[in-house]
């Protein structure tokens, strides 16, 4: 019964790629961690945090598409109400956007599935539509 448990989980769960992984802090670092802290805490008021929100670990392409087109809206995570404008991401290849999705949502005690560039491109071209 322990090893058929153990096939099943090697079928069904995805494992997060170290290169990626990788790849997702470097653009962390560079565009989102002056306002998500490095530990993704964010910024009371300001900044969201990145920590075991339904906007990160929820619906992976509401995520991919916040993360290309920006967010100006006012959210309440744990009641608190957070409120400045994230400036849109959509210069990012589609690789460096599935990197940083997949980095965020597996990162500050997050557990996630990964992001895959062709998930960011169906985004990106719905997003053109609109």
């Amino acid at each position: 019964m322990k090893y058929i448990i153990i096939i099943l989980l090697s079928i069904f769960v995805q494992p997060i790629p170290k290169d990626s992984m990788e790849r997702g802090k470097k653009v962390y670092d560079q565009y989102c961690m002056p306002c998500h802290m490095q530990d993704g805490s964010g910024v009371p008021r300001l900044n969201p945090p990145l920590i075991k929100t339904s906007y990160v670990i929820g619906d992976k392409k509401g995520f991919i598409e916040i993360v290309l087109k920006g967010f100006d809206a006012q959210v309440e995570i744990e009641g608190e109400y957070y409120q400045n404008v994230m400036a849109p991401h959509d210069f990012l290849t589609d690789e460096q956007v599935a990197d940083v999705v997949t980095y965020v949502r597996n990162s500050f005690g997050n557990k996630a599935s990964v992001a895959k560039p062709g998930e960011v491109k169906i985004v990106r071209d719905a997003l053109k539509k609109k």
